[in-house]
């Protein structure tokens, strides 16, 4: 009896040894992408800079572990002759609703942070969401969703800790942001999701030791990726902190859905200077020729993406006003008016065609600008 009691156990602490091996199996998959764009331009332009063109604006090598709770990603990017530092983080998972990501990464302000840069409906990121969200930071970002609540809060150092040493840089720009949603609809085909978001950062880096953590420099670029040409730029001197929040809403029946996000952002100046004040704002219309209903992707926060063999239309609208005539700095108002067709060709592979009109105003030191432009870009993503 006692032989049998014995082996037994040893039997269950090896069952159990043998889960638990297959449970924290180390797994490691590559991933990668690549954009080939080509586009006609038809700008109105000082310096002519809008020039025809074919080329890969992204490309990137890299992989994803993981092990048991725990994950990892690294990106790197090669396109136009350089190498650059992407996605760089390790996550841990506490169960299926909450996890702590650390490292280098987009953390979450608004609906556009939450997708991909090739995995934008429009082709390109809104301007508004180019001027007013951040690239990578360096930073800690704790996520929880449950029911129909999704929470994420960040800690984060500026950017240009990933491309300067603290002897360089100076004392580090540092922030808080956080992104909140409520989901009440995630059916197939039946989605509702408000959201709002805000953020505060202290002075950045720039090069000229008397604005060094003095500044702001908020700025967009004409949507494409051919070529690589400022849209708006609004330089903010003897800046204190820069505060800043967007509402977001998701509205999707069948084969129809609606995204919208607006933008506003102050920052306190001090010496006397008067505030700067900017704002923005996008709505998208999109729909499905070929396919069922949108789904919903809620740990993200967003419409998943379409399934394959999937079309769309995507109407889509911005605005972003970097001009503050009160604070007299005038970095432009943009009106961009967009229709792109997305295939979802396969599991990997989307093509994109976008056309579109661009129109730049109330720039200082610059003539009024406007481009029209037709797009395609075929990208392979895995």
């Amino acid at each position: 009896m006692r032989a049998t009691f014995v082996s037994t156990v040893a039997a269950l602490f090896m069952a159990a040894s043998l889960h638990a091996q297959e449970t924290n199996k180390l797994t490691i998959k590559p991933s990668g992408r690549i954009l080939m764009d080509a586009g006609l331009f038809d700008a109105d332009h000082r310096n002519n800079e809008m020039n025809d063109g074919v080329g890969i604006p992204d490309m990137r090598v890299g992989f994803k572990a993981a092990y048991g709770p725990w994950s990892a990603k690294v990106d790197l990017g090669y396109a136009y002759g350089s190498i650059s530092i992407k996605d760089v983080f390790i996550q841990r998972d506490f169960g299926k609703n909450d996890f702590l990501r650390g490292g280098y990464f987009v953390h979450q302000f608004g609906y556009q942070s939450a997708t991909s840069s090739s995995f934008k409906v429009s082709m390109e990121e809104p301007g508004s969401q180019n001027a007013f969200g951040d690239s990578r930071l360096l930073g800690l970002m704790y996520g929880h969703d449950k029911k129909s609540f999704l929470a994420m809060v960040s800690l984060f150092a500026e950017n240009n800790a990933m491309k300067k040493t603290s002897d360089k840089l100076g004392n580090q720009g540092m922030g808080m942001m956080s992104r909140l949603v409520y989901h009440p609809l995630t059916e197939d085909g039946k989605i509702l999701h408000v959201g709002l978001s805000g953020a505060f950062e202290t002075p950045q880096y720039n090069s000229d030791n008397e604005l060094n953590h003095k500044s702001y420099t908020l700025s967009t670029n004409f949507p494409l990726r051919v070529a690589s040409v400022k849209a708006q730029e609004a330089q903010v001197t003897n800046a204190k902190m820069l505060y800043k929040f967007t509402p977001e809403v998701l509205a999707s029946y069948g084969r129809f859905a609606l995204e919208a996000q607006y933008y506003w952002l102050t920052v306190n100046r001090d010496k006397g200077f008067k505030n700067y004040t900017a704002s923005g704002a996008y709505a998208t219309l999109r729909g499905l020729v070929k396919g069922k209903s949108y789904k919903y992707a809620k740990f993200d926060g967003g419409i998943a993406t379409p399934d394959a063999g999937d079309m769309e239309v995507v109407l889509a609208y911005n605005y972003t006003d970097l001009s503050d005539h009160d604070a007299q700095i005038l970095g432009g108002r943009q009106n961009d008016w967009s229709l792109t067709y997305n295939w979802y060709l396969n599991k990997y592979m989307i093509w994109r065609v976008r056309a579109s009109h661009t129109k730049v105003t109330d720039r200082a030191g610059f003539e009024n600008n406007k481009l029209n432009l037709v797009e395609t870009r075929l990208q392979i993503k895995f």
